[in-house]
């Protein structure tokens, strides 16, 4: 029975398709083209992947379908609190790190709009925090707000990559597909390269997972939502990338910054961009706003669980943890402001890389939780044993490949990162345990 003030099977799709899809997917075909038509290899590789990840955050709502936190929830009901809250903690930074990406993005893409934007530092700073605190106090207004707009920026960024997907069908030329692999490297350095890079267009996959409690039938909804997200996203994403890269010379594809941009214009003519840089700032505003929304519900999993500070646990009259979406905001606006201080865009672009592994290693816990939870129920039959470990494992093993696949140097700083939260932790155990302590 569907509950009308919670999410349903459309919004909590277009939360998984929408928090994937955003304004960086419109530069993937040129970040793409100095590797060659090897690419799409890494987009089916990525896209296997993502899919076996989808399966086990489904079965995963299926086990614990009450499980607020999602990534956060499974990992410390399989593996403890520690790893819970060391996924918890790496998933919250990189959500803040990703918000202040997405709206340097939204205003780079508003800037075909407003040239002032790209010249004038005091107004695009001040474009970004109004755009972030407005999506804010949406999020305030219920989960039921935020979801329904989420639906229509969702639809309304597609429409552009399918559009050019189908179209450029139709245009595509074969040779700019060859030579197949102009990396300069091996073909399995260039897979593992193309498929790391194009992965990352799929984070995202667990976010109809976080919102458990406020999701209708989260048993049933939450599985079809998770899997149904990311085959739309696949499709998108490959259709999308197949056309643009077929339309435009790999030479000339590398040097631009608009690839669905000029692809466009190849097919409608000039002020096609126009629309293009549109549907750009429609993906990332929609993606600030589905991340924004997962920004107030993981700290308040953790608060739940006395292991982070209680306010962050108060829900507002609409029954949105309203004062962890405000605490994090700030964090987001300062670190987009970063990006517009001479002295601090190195540090802000160095945030972002951290972010990049901090949301990789919740997808490596959660898989070895599953296998946890998995074998605390009965099976079945032996082949859904076996079904199961082969599913856990795969899942496993594509992430390890992912993060091995990110660079010693993310890797260096996602494990200092992680290990910046035992304080936060300790002190969370210790205060736990005092109040326990307490007479009642």
């Amino acid at each position: 029975m569907h509950d009308k003030n919670k999410l349903g099977l459309w919004t909590s799709t277009s939360l998984v398709v929408g928090n994937m899809i955003g304004a960086g997917v419109f530069l993937m075909p040129s970040t793409l083209a100095s590797f060659g038509g090897i690419s799409l290899i890494g987009w089916v590789c990525s896209a296997i992947g993502a899919f076996l990840l989808a399966k086990v955050f489904a079965h995963l709502s299926k086990l614990l379908p009450a499980a607020d936190g999602g990534p956060y929830a499974y990992s410390q009901k399989g593996l403890g609190d520690f790893a819970g809250f060391l996924v918890a903690w790496g998933y919250l930074v990189s959500v803040w790190c990703t918000n202040a990406a997405i709206t340097v993005s939204f205003i780079s893409a508003l800037s075909t709009f407003i040239p002032a934007l790209a010249t004038n530092t005091l107004l695009a700073v001040a474009t970004g925090l109004g755009t972030i605190w407005f999506l804010t106090w949406i999020n305030s207004l219920g989960i039921l707000t935020s979801g329904k707009l989420q639906l229509v920026t969702t639809i309304l960024k597609i429409v552009p990559l399918v559009l050019i997907g189908v179209v450029g069908l139709f245009y595509i030329k074969l040779q700019n597909f060859l030579p197949f692999n102009t990396s300069g490297s091996s073909t399995f350095e260039a897979i593992t390269a193309t498929t790391t890079l194009t992965f990352f267009a799929f984070l995202g996959i667990e976010c109809a997972t976080i919102p458990s409690g406020s999701v209708s039938n989260p048993e049933k909804t939450i599985a079809r939502a998770t899997i149904l997200g990311t085959l739309v996203a696949t499709f998108v994403y490959i259709l999308s990338t197949i056309s643009v890269m077929g339309m435009i010379p790999a030479h000339q594809l590398q040097q631009s910054v608009t690839p669905f941009a000029d692809a466009a214009i190849l097919i409608f003519g000039n002020g096609a961009q126009y629309w293009v840089s549109a549907g750009v700032a429609i993906a990332a505003f929609g993606a600030l706003n589905g991340f924004i929304l997962i920004q107030g519900q993981v700290p308040y999993a953790i608060a739940k669980d006395k292991l982070f500070p209680a306010i962050f646990a108060k829900k507002n009259s609409k029954g949105v943890p309203v004062i962890g979406i405000a605490i994090s905001s700030v964090f987001v606006s300062v670190f987009m402001c970063m990006n517009y201080s001479k002295g601090l865009v190195a540090q802000f672009k160095f945030l972002i890389l951290l972010s990049t592994l901090t949301v990789l290693i919740p997808y490596l816990f959660c898989t070895a939780a599953y296998m946890v939870l998995r074998l605390q129920h009965a099976f079945k039959t032996k082949m859904s044993f076996v079904w199961a470990i082969l599913l856990a494992s795969t899942a496993f093993l594509f992430s390890m490949w992912m993060i091995i696949g990110s660079g010693q140097e993310t890797v260096y700083w996602g494990f200092l990162l992680s290990m910046s939260s035992v304080p936060i932790y300790v002190w969370a155990i210790w205060k736990r345990d005092h109040d326990k302590q307490l007479p009642k």
